[in-house]
């Protein structure tokens, strides 16, 4: 293991050791971040120490509380510091040291006083252990406006009053779903091309399953981003270009990873009563990481499961993607007459996946015209140079096999 990653994966286990022992997370989590780089810097040339842990608490409480000192009010900091966080070492406090705070600091950072384009870098800096400017790089960025960015969210965290502990059951689980959002946010930045961000959700959801191994959304989530990145080498192709799902090389796929996420999405499923949209994210996706070719996909089967998702997550993308899978298992016709449906409602509307799954059932009805348009207009709507790409090459390919016009001709929504 580098120094990196061993630091990075200390890092929620410091931060937890010196704030509950000192408070001042907003200073406590500067305090840390001077630790890791400096771990980062000395450990290679001096060696791993024997405990690492505890070398990094007593930087990080050594570094905090000369912060505490030089602040403006002098004495009163020098006094509070005095009577209420006396510096001990590690091995005075070992079973606290030890102990693992990374559920207590993902639910401190997904405080509902912050917003989540606030809890993202946070929960980044201080439970994944990024520093201001790799996070920065991935969210292209500034680092200047991404230390603005985790300064306001800490002394919103600050001013909120919350203490370094769980929040009370009748909270947790609202403050568990901001959680799960965080980390699929996150993962989600990831999967698209900042291969860093993916990994460092996923090793954050490995954290929250440990600690909550019973609850099925938290297996879910889990389950979902294995099963998902297992795919990354098939993604992309010569160039960067984007492969699809149905034409992706499965030899490229992790075996490994889909046989884990697997086995985790079966259980998500035995967890609850009710299912919840990770849970059964996670069934869809490993229907569809099981098949050894596209045309073995059991598409009976997700779109049960996307039925199923839609009556517990009321998102215009789930009819979206059932769209797709009513086309796959009973006809384009079924498919499109079901994305009519989502023609008038504002949050797809006029949304290049819209219009780029409309351009892909007209191609599978044989409107080859139709769909040549329809994948143009989407190429226009769409940020990302790749899917622009995508959506032009299957333009060409559309107009290539275009034929006399059918029937069913839409204009590009």
């Amino acid at each position: 293991m580098s120094v990196g990653d061993l630091v990075r994966g200390l890092a929620p286990r410091v931060l937890g050791a010196v704030v509950r022992r000192y408070g001042h997370f907003d200073a406590a989590e500067d305090a840390v971040q001077e630790a890791l780089i400096a771990a980062a810097a000395q450990w290679p040339v001096d060696g791993t120490p024997d405990d690492p842990l505890a070398w990094l608490v007593r930087v990080a409480a050594n570094k905090l509380v000369d912060a505490l000192r030089s602040d403006g009010a002098r004495r009163r900091r020098e006094e509070t510091v005095g009577a209420e966080a006396p510096v001990v070492s590690p091995a005075a406090d070992e079973d606290r040291v030890d102990s693992d705070d990374t559920l207590v600091l993902l639910f401190l950072c997904c405080h509902p006083a912050l917003t989540p384009e606030a809890q993202i870098p946070l929960t980044l800096r201080a439970v994944g252990g990024l520093t201001t400017e790799e996070i920065a790089r991935a969210f292209l960025v500034p680092p200047a406006t991404m230390a603005k960015r985790i300064t306001r969210a800490k002394q919103r965290v600050k001013a909120s009053g919350i203490g370094f502990r769980l929040p009370p059951p009748a909270e947790r689980a609202d403050r568990l779903g901001a959680v799960l959002h965080v980390l699929y946010l996150v993962f989600n930045e990831g999967y698209t091309g900042r291969e860093e961000l993916a990994a460092e959700a996923i090793r954050l959801a490995r954290a929250v399953h440990r600690a909550l191994p019973g609850d099925g959304e938290v297996t879910g989530l889990l389950a979902l981003m294995l099963l998902t990145d297992a795919r990354r080498a098939a993604r992309t192709g010569p160039g960067g270009a984007l492969v699809p799902l149905a034409d992706q090389d499965r030899d490229l796929w992790d075996e490994a990873a889909i046989a884990e996420g697997s086995r985790l999405a079966a259980v998500a499923l035995t967890r609850d009563p009710v299912f919840g949209p990770y849970q059964l994210q996670a069934a869809i996706a490993a229907v569809h990481d099981e098949a050894r070719t596209a045309a073995e996909t059991d598409w009976a089967q997700i779109l049960a499961l996307y039925h199923l998702l839609e009556q517990v997550s009321e998102n215009p993308v789930v009819t979206l993607n059932r769209a797709v899978a009513t086309a796959m298992a009973h006809g384009p016709a079924e498919g499109l007459d079901l994305l009519d449906t989502l023609a008038d409602d504002p949050r797809v509307a006029g949304h290049h996946r819209l219009v780029a799954v409309r351009a892909h059932l007209l191609a599978m009805a044989g409107d080859h015209a139709a769909a040549s348009e329809h994948y143009r207009a989407a190429a226009r709507l769409t940020l990302s140079a790749p899917e622009r790409d995508y959506l032009l090459a299957k333009a060409r390919l559309s107009a290539s096999s275009a034929g006399p016009p059918l029937s069913r001709r839409k204009r590009p929504s």
